[in-house]
């Protein structure tokens, strides 16, 4: 994890986080065009939007994640947690810690936000990632349903 550095986004990391969110669309195989990405970014550098991102870069300041999360009521606890949306590291930088990295930051921003909680959600077929996020957070017995409209 040495020289790996996470900071919030800002509006000079532009190209990098469009490469790596080309990246994270891809590796789940979802389409990607300059419309979406303008909305998100637009979200991401908001400051009155509930969406927030991170950069994570190595020791040479090479972007090698991303991670976007938000605010989200938990009616049922009468209080607002947080929602991890994406996280994302280049597949030349996975086992560097960078993941591990926003994922702390994420906590500590949560801390200062008051969460008592966050959460997320993951493919079944992720191992990788899977691996990670069983030796940092706790799997949940819920499952997820989608209703397109």
């Amino acid at each position: 994890m040495s020289g790996i550095t996470i900071a919030l986004l800002n509006a000079e990391d532009i190209n990098d986080w469009r490469r790596l969110y080309d990246g994270y669309a891809e590796f789940y195989q979802v389409p990607m065009n300059d419309q979406i990405a303008a909305t998100t970014w637009g979200w991401l550098l908001d400051r009155n939007h509930v969406m927030t991102g991170l950069i994570a870069k190595d020791g040479h300041g090479t972007a090698i994640g991303l991670a976007h999360f938000r605010d989200m009521p938990s009616p049922l606890r009468g209080a607002t947690v947080g929602f991890l949306d994406d996280l994302f590291v280049e597949p030349a930088a996975r086992g560097s810690g960078s993941a591990k990295l926003m994922l702390s930051e994420i906590a500590q921003i949560g801390r200062d936000r008051g969460w008592p909680l966050f959460r997320w959600i993951t493919a079944d077929n992720n191992y990788r990632a899977r691996s990670l996020y069983d030796q940092v957070a706790m799997k949940t017995q819920w499952n997820t349903y989608q209703f397109d409209l």
